[in-house]
């Protein structure tokens, strides 16, 4: 994949010592950057003595107490799943990108024995979603999945965000409603140069599950939309993207889509921030390898680790990889922050 000779200057010929004093100077910048939102940004409470109060994750670990933004003045807060906001530039109106936006989270049975029902009708909760008050430039679709793409429709219409997906998700979009004008096809490769920063679309891969290794709901709709999908096995995969947003020479943030990657599409990457999923069964070395490869970010932020039958406004449950996750990356690279958001929390940079 072509890369930007400045960013390729920048973090592949850069000394070791170099790039060890940037990551010490990233890291060491925003501790005490982060701010709990959680379950007050829906239901209008105080957060309870439990969190912030008393400061502690129920892991034990001291919460980052809040405190000025971060130099780079890049927000992250994390909608559930694998819903980020990423928003920077003057408060105001600042710049927001949205990946794989699922608010409504209607309950599956995903993280049950029995899995999630692929009869199980699809739903948009509108006022939910409205009690937010997300804005969106740009929303990011990794795969089809209900649990990725089902909310998208509205909230492109609501946003009037460019939303960006490959063909496949560009139909399923379309069917569910979503205005075609706003849809832009990708295929991975794109580099994409927007104001003040730059999104780049990487070929990725979904995860693969139970002992055949397969893909959940796979398949493609090529052509011309589908008729409307009205269950979440209507949504295929449609092919799994990354993508890596850029931030000035600032922050740089990537999001590889699935506990899967194809790590020739990523070598030379080298972000700042990575978001990442547990699982990765069917993935030799799934941690260590995508860390070596990415040249080991300072900062690994879990994604796609809460069982979404639970709704938003409550404390996120592990569906239980993401103690395992943790001790993964830990033990690939000790010096890597492990940043664990609750839901709706944001971190600073």
């Amino acid at each position: 994949m072509p890369l930007h000779p400045r960013r390729m200057n920048r973090r592949q010929i850069a000394p070791a010592a170099d790039r060890l004093s940037r990551r010490r100077l990233l890291t060491a910048s925003a501790t005490g950057a982060a701010t709990l939102a959680g379950a007050a940004a829906l239901t209008g409470a105080a957060p309870g003595p439990s969190s912030a109060a008393a400061g502690v994750r129920p892991s034990g670990r001291r919460r980052q107490r809040p405190g000025p933004p971060g130099p780079a003045g890049v927000r992250l807060r994390w909608l559930g799943n694998n819903g980020w906001e990423i928003s920077f530039g003057g408060p105001g109106r600042p710049t927001t990108i949205l990946i794989d936006p699922w608010i409504t989270r209607f309950p599956t049975g995903t993280y049950t024995p029995k899995g999630a029902d692929p009869a199980t009708p699809l739903s948009v909760d509108t006022a939910l979603i409205d009690s937010l008050r997300l804005r969106a430039d740009q929303i990011l679709v990794t795969h089809g999945h209900y649990d990725h793409l089902t909310d998208v429709p509205y909230l492109a219409a609501r946003t009037g965000a460019t939303v960006l997906g490959t063909e496949t998700h560009a139909n399923l979009l379309a069917a569910l409603g979503a205005p075609e004008d706003q849809l832009s096809m990708v295929h991975g490769g794109e580099y994409l140069q927007f104001d003040g920063y730059t999104v780049q679309v990487i070929n990725s891969l979904h995860s693969m599950t139970g002992p055949r290794s397969r893909v959940p709901f796979p398949g493609t709709r090529p052509g011309s939309p589908p008729p409307r999908p009205r269950v979440i096995s209507d949504l295929v995969e449609g092919g799994t993207l990354a993508y890596l947003i850029t931030v000035g020479d600032k922050l740089s943030i990537l999001d590889s889509g699935g506990a899967n990657y194809d790590a020739r599409h990523l070598t030379g990457l080298a972000p700042d921030v990575l978001l990442l999923q547990p699982g990765g069964a069917s993935v030799p070395d799934y941690v260590p390898r995508l860390l070596d490869v990415l040249d080991h970010p300072p900062y690994v932020v879990p994604t796609h680790w809460d069982d979404f039958d639970h709704p938003l406004n409550e404390p996120a449950r592990d569906w239980g990889g993401l103690a395992e996750l943790e001790a993964a990356v830990h033990r690939a690279d000790p010096e890597a922050r492990f940043l664990r958001l609750d839901h709706l929390e944001s971190f600073t940079f």
